[in-house]
């Protein structure tokens, strides 16, 4: 049995999970929108997101957990109970849909602390690269259900686009990387494995 390391306030974290027995978690435009409302209801009061995507059988984060004082729900519960709480929600959402019964996500969700911003630009580059690496396009700006495209805009977000882009000195140098780091990424390398 894997150590899971506690999800600690101020920290920073890629939290990744997929499908029990590689079942699909995403099956339709729909389930993606559903998950990204319950994400923003259950994640965004306790944590600062930088990066995500979302693929039909699992999923990526990059998170900071914000300070106690930073918490914008009037329940100051942990991290990792929100994360929980928004994994069960949707596992009944689906469930109810897709008349299926059972857990939806494997158990206990993935989570890697990073330490350094090395480590933080290559993380990025990683999820937002996931399409390209598992051959579904060709470059990220052709994936729908990630944060590389809102990256790029200027509408209005509460992903932490202006930190990520400064990470990457400007929005030119964050495209060049994108483009030229994806290839020999590996998940084994982000994950530790």
């Amino acid at each position: 049995m894997q150590n899971i390391e506690p999800l600690e306030i101020g920290k920073y974290y890629h939290i990744y999970n997929r499908g029990i027995n590689g079942e699909k978690l995403f099956k339709e435009p729909l389930n993606y929108e559903h998950f990204l409302n319950l994400y923003d209801y259950h994640i965004a009061p306790i944590a600062e997101t930088f990066a995500w995507c979302l693929m039909n059988n699992h999923f990526h984060f990059l998170v900071r957990i914000k300070e106690i004082e930073e918490i914008t729900s009037e329940k100051k519960i942990p991290a990792s109970k929100s994360f929980s709480n928004l994994f069960n929600a949707y596992t009944k959402a689906i469930n109810k849909r897709y008349n299926r019964h059972g857990s939806l996500f494997e158990r206990p969700f993935r989570r890697k602390t990073i330490d350094n911003n090395s480590y933080f630009q290559n993380v990025i580059v990683y999820i937002h690269n996931n399409p390209v690496h598992h051959t579904i396009c060709n470059h990220p700006i052709e994936y729908p259900w990630s944060s590389y495209i809102t990256c790029l805009s200027d509408k209005s977000t509460k992903l932490k686009r202006k930190e990520v882009i400064e990470l990457f000195d400007d929005i030119e140098n964050f495209k060049y990387v994108h483009q030229h780091r994806s290839e020999g990424f590996s998940l084994q390398t982000f994950l530790g494995e």
